[in-house]
């Protein structure tokens, strides 16, 4: 089992790996995080254990 990297949107490890893999190094995921968090739909100090 892979770790969680991204507790509000569910990515792994394994995930942002495969993603910056398949994108030539780089991390469409982390663009989606990115542009999440300008949205404020972010929820990391909730859903990750270490308020982070």
């Amino acid at each position: 089992m892979s770790n969680l990297i991204c507790y509000c949107f569910k990515y792994t490890e394994s995930d942002i790996r495969k993603d910056v893999y398949e994108n030539k190094g780089q991390s469409l995921i982390l663009e989606k995080i990115v542009s999440e968090k300008k949205r404020g739909t972010c929820q990391c100090s909730v859903k990750n254990p270490s308020g982070k």
